[in-house]
């Protein structure tokens, strides 16, 4: 007889370059603190924007060219996300010339982490270093530095993005999450069967675990 885990397993697919990821996130831990529940949380990889050349693009110009947002729409979008921010205690900084990136690199430094148990602390450093601080994550240089300023070793990790060591793992991992039929992040797994996807609000979030812990009682 298999007995269940009493903690909640939350797997989270995500892109750093997603600001909704942030907020949903951010939404989600005060639902677990409110409620309380044993839960372990697990981070993995998305691409949004898996062709995006090493020098990135101007998000206003990504967003008119990929889903044909208005300069009115995007100013609202910007306006909406940073009152969302601000309210969960995360500063976005939408200013002029601000820069989406590819990812994949910074996907294979959270891998590497995940193998010290530092993955979490990586990733919200890497949300806060380029939300709040516009900092270049496609530079693997920069990306050290980040992984420094949390405690991790630098020059490993300058190694590991140099050999790309990790990069057929979270390949692999990102085709696993496709299959699943995940096209579009925040994507969160509950216990590794319940998917709930885009950023819900704290109340839906805790309605949603405090649903789950009845199930699962």
């Amino acid at each position: 007889m298999t007995i269940q885990s009493t903690q909640l397993r939350i797997d989270i697919v995500s892109d750093v370059m997603c600001p909704w990821c942030v907020i949903g996130y951010r939404q989600l831990a005060i639902a677990l603190e409110a409620t309380g529940v044993d839960h372990e949380i697990h981070w993995h990889p998305f691409e949004l924007n898996p062709n995006m050349p090493t020098a990135g693009q101007d998000m206003r110009e990504h967003l008119i060219e990929k889903y044909g947002t208005t300069a009115e729409q995007s100013n609202a979008n910007r306006a909406n996300m940073t009152a969302r921010g601000e309210e969960l205690g995360f500063t976005f900084r939408f200013e002029d010339g601000f820069r989406m990136h590819n990812t994949f690199n910074t996907h294979q430094l959270l891998h590497w982490a995940n193998g010290q148990g530092r993955m979490d602390d990586l990733k919200q450093a890497l949300f806060t270093a380029h939300f709040t601080n516009g900092r270049d994550l496609s530079d693997d240089k920069i990306l050290a530095e980040i992984a420094k300023e949390i405690g991790l070793d630098r020059a490993e990790a300058i190694k590991v993005l140099d050999d790309q060591r990790f990069a057929a793992k979270v390949r692999e991992e990102q085709m696993f999450w496709t299959q699943q039929g995940i096209s579009g992040v925040p994507a969160v797994v509950f216990d590794r069967k319940h998917l709930v996807t885009g950023a819900q609000g704290v109340d839906n979030y805790q309605s949603i675990i405090n649903q789950l812990q009845e199930i699962r009682a």
